[in-house]
């Protein structure tokens, strides 16, 4: 059995679940289930290679594109305002970009713009064409970069788009920087200012970050770890420290599972937008049916579900998962280790198991 620690209900199952991913290969995982058996909060693994203490489960960690759902709802605020047009041209709030003047603030909240991914690219043949630093020892080396958001925004407008605004679907940060821009230009506010007003605070996340050039986790986290290949050898690095700028509007954040828990729960109950717009960012599209920042999985007779999980280049992941009046969540942090693993291929099969554990049954 797998390091692990409980508080609330006696639920072996979501034990058993979270144990799993620790069995797959990864170093740690916390998480929280708000549900009607009331609120379940256990973590397993361990906090720092090494070590035998458990992740803590408030702790800290790199929420990467859970970013994004804080980014849409705060641009479908500014729709709801009348402030900003869901199908107007962004260009006209950003005119010095030079974003083409079809693509709309909808296109970029669905990833249909187009928009090169300045992280880079991940093309169907299985050509790579690169962005910023983004993976491997690349990015380790330069995970402490402050990066201007103007600046990856040029970057991606200097690469060919992947297909004409509106002609297809591709998942690209380039669409959630644009779209952080919108709301400085719109608001006249820096970013993180705009989020701390209008989400933040109101809500009480007094543990989420979602702009500046932070590198550092605050106490209490658990520690990630990055393994790449360094010349002919393969290492691992302690990833903890990482920029918070990389990734402004798009997987930029820092934030806890309590927190999670209570925006995700507070948008999906109707609490941050009118329905007419919650209806609008619940419309999937694309191959994997995204919305306007938020994913829509359908679980046949348990109902639909909505989420979105993110990932920080490396050592860190969250996820972020809700029934459509918010009454059942599931929010977790994830730390990579060294385990010679792909998370990307052992993240699935453990995902799955503890999407059914959760939220298999119908409300």
């Amino acid at each position: 059995m797998a390091n692990s620690t409980i508080t609330g209900p006696c639920r072996p199952d979501l034990q058993k679940a979270i144990e799993a991913f620790v069995d797959a290969g990864f170093a740690g995982l916390q998480m929280r289930v708000h549900d009607d058996h009331g609120e379940w909060v256990g973590s397993a693994g361990v906090r720092k290679l090494g070590e035998a203490t458990r992740p803590p489960t408030n702790g800290r960690f790199w929420a990467g594109s859970v970013a994004k759902t804080f980014t849409a709802t705060a641009v479908l605020q500014l729709v709801a305002e009348g402030k900003v047009g869901l199908d107007a041209p962004a260009a006209d709030h950003l005119t010095d970009l030079g974003l083409a003047s079809r693509i709309t603030p909808r296109m970029l909240l669905q990833h249909t713009s187009g928009l090169f991914n300045y992280t880079g690219e991940y093309l169907p043949d299985g050509t790579v064409v690169p962005g910023i630093p983004a993976a491997g020892k690349e990015w380790v080396d330069t995970r402490l970069t402050a990066y201007q958001p103007r600046d990856l925004v040029r970057l991606a407008l200097s690469k060919p788009a992947r297909f004409e605004p509106g002609a297809d679907w591709s998942y690209s940060n380039t669409n959630y920087t644009v779209a952080a821009l919108l709301v400085e230009e719109v608001t006249g506010r820096s970013f993180g200012q705009w989020l701390q007003q209008r989400i933040l605070d109101p809500l009480g996340l007094h543990d989420t970050v979602l702009a500046g050039n932070i590198t550092d986790l605050p106490e209490p986290h658990a520690h990630g770890y990055y393994r790449y290949q360094d010349a002919d050898a393969w290492t691992v690095a302690d990833v903890s420290r990482q920029n918070l700028s990389m990734l402004l509007g798009a997987g930029g954040a820092i934030s806890t599972t309590r927190d999670l828990n209570v925006f995700f729960a507070a948008l999906n109950a109707g609490a941050l937008l009118p329905a007419q717009l919650l209806a609008e960012m619940r419309k999937p599209v694309g191959p994997i049916d995204y919305g306007l920042g938020v994913f829509v999985q359908d679980l046949g007779p348990a109902g639909i579900i909505y989420h979105h999980n993110g990932g920080a280049p490396g050592g860190y992941g969250a996820l972020m998962y809700s029934t459509p009046d918010g009454r059942r969540t599931m929010t977790a942090g994830l730390t990579t280790g060294d385990a010679a693993i792909n998370p990307a291929e052992a993240l699935p099969p453990a995902l799955d198991t503890l999407v059914e554990t959760v939220f298999g049954e119908p409300v």
